[in-house]
């Protein structure tokens, strides 16, 4: 799981050296990250399910075979159209293993402290992995080349296969021992829609908005999502039971983190951004001055979180860590031209420990609705709107930040000060975005009894 969602950002500060080597267009490098992402949140749905149908250890161990593999592929890449589909292969294999993660969690550990414990340390390896991503993607590449940015995850894969084939208990599968199909028309109904409206949001950028190419495919896209949820209420055994909606604790925090991580994984790539196009920072500057957030997510979500669910609920620990980020990107609203780092970007980088706050929590009461029978299916749903909440905030805030810029410079602005001004509206709209995730928690998440 480490591996997985280090592989998300660890491009991020390596994409201008794989640019120059492989011969991207500029259009085209941008299919880097979007290959990925289409890949890995369009499939997570239709893995989780099979994970309960098929057995989610075997589909956790097929995922990490795969994601190996890919990343193989995409070390040794020598053409652009060989990264992008390598890293396309990557998104499967992370959709797979990542689907079943939190359902083989959540039925390993039955006792409430101790599954806050187990969730703490995988909200820790998700939460730092997507912050260590930047830092070693960057001395990685400075040090050795853009090519051991994917040749780091053959060591790390196979050590995770080997020891999960060792440690993790084969499970046959509920859905088929009971005879359950795996509805082949709701999969193909959802992965074919999630996969087109992600494909809508990420291409946005370049159509616009309200393009006919984005009204056209994100129209199709919602029909077939609609057709999804038509098939699941008649289906006699549908792929998404719709019963796991009526959960109120599982529909608002799947709302809370799709808005979260909007404006968290952007912060991530806007941040890097900064430091690069106006603050004149090399690729291990980025990583290395990003690591202070890591160590502050890492620290709180595996040394105080587990504690602070027990004693005071998942709801009062997510309030309170969604206010700190608030508070990170609320700071960021007004970063000048010529931005300090000790005073201008560190305390934005020791806020960040809300994430490790807010990221157990939430991963807990995502999942507290969930039955055995439906842990995998409730574990690629919460993984399915993490994806789609990446997706359009980077494409959203990023899309806003260059017509910003853009607008600057057209009317005489350096490009330093144009380029600021676009990150600090992706800022404030992202501080909107975690206000509004505040409200959500606040208004449609009931206050859970403490566990001591």
């Amino acid at each position: 799981m480490l591996t997985i969602t280090l592989d998300g950002s660890i491009v991020t500060v390596a994409m201008p050296t794989i640019q120059r080597d492989l011969g991207f267009t500029p259009a085209g490098l941008s299919w880097v990250v979007n290959a990925y992402l289409i890949a890995f949140g369009s499939l997570l749905l239709l893995a989780g399910r099979l994970g309960d149908l098929l057995g989610r250890t075997r589909m956790f161990l097929a995922g990490t075979a795969v994601f190996t593999l890919a990343s193989l592929l995409a070390g040794a890449a020598t053409t652009p159209a060989l990264l992008i589909a390598a890293r396309f292969l990557q998104g499967v294999g992370s959709a797979m293993a990542a689907a079943v993660g939190l359902g083989i969690l959540i039925t390993l550990f039955g006792e409430p402290r101790e599954r806050a414990r187990a969730i703490a340390v995988f909200s820790f390896t998700g939460a730092a992995g997507a912050s260590i991503g930047q830092v070693l993607g960057g001395i990685l590449t400075d040090a050795l080349s853009w090519h051991w940015i994917f040749f780091i995850n053959l060591p790390i894969g196979t050590v995770a296969f080997l020891v999960a084939r060792r440690v993790l208990p084969v499970d046959r599968g509920v859905g088929l021992a009971a005879g359950a199909g795996a509805d082949v028309a709701g999969a193909a109904l959802v992965t074919a829609g999630l996969m087109l409206g992600i494909y809508t949001v990420v291409k946005a950028g370049e159509y616009g908005w309200v393009s006919t190419p984005t009204l056209g495919l994100g129209a199709v896209s919602l029909a077939l999502l609609g057709a999804f949820v038509v098939r699941q209420a008649t289906a006699r055994t549908p792929l998404m039971p719709l019963r796991v909606l009526r959960s109120r604790s599982v529909a608002g925090a799947n709302l809370v983190q799709a808005l979260m991580v909007a404006a968290l994984f952007s912060f991530q790539v806007v941040v890097a951004l900064h430091l690069q196009n106006v603050l004149g920072y090399g690729a291990a500057e980025t990583g290395l001055a990003m690591l202070p957030a890591a160590v502050m997510i890492g620290g709180t979500s595996l040394g105080v979180s587990a504690r602070l669910i027990s004693r005071f609920g998942e709801r009062a620990v997510l309030l309170t860590g969604i206010a700190l980020l608030i508070g990170a990107l609320g700071f960021l609203t007004r970063v000048p031209t010529d931005a300090r780092y000790v005073t201008d970007l560190l305390p934005v980088m020791l806020l960040a420990a809300g994430f490790g706050l807010a990221t157990p929590a939430l991963t807990a009461l995502g999942m507290s609705g969930a039955g055995e029978d439906d842990a995998g299916l409730a574990s690629g749903l919460f993984n399915t709107t993490q994806q789609i909440g990446m997706a359009v905030g980077v494409a959203v805030l990023t899309t806003l930040a260059a017509a910003r810029t853009d607008r600057m410079l057209g009317q005489g602005h350096g490009r330093a000060e144009a380029l600021t001004a676009g990150y600090r509206l992706a800022f404030t709209v992202g501080t909107g975005l975690l206000v509004t995730a505040f409200g959500v928690a606040l208004l449609v998440l009931r206050p859970a009894r403490t566990h001591s």
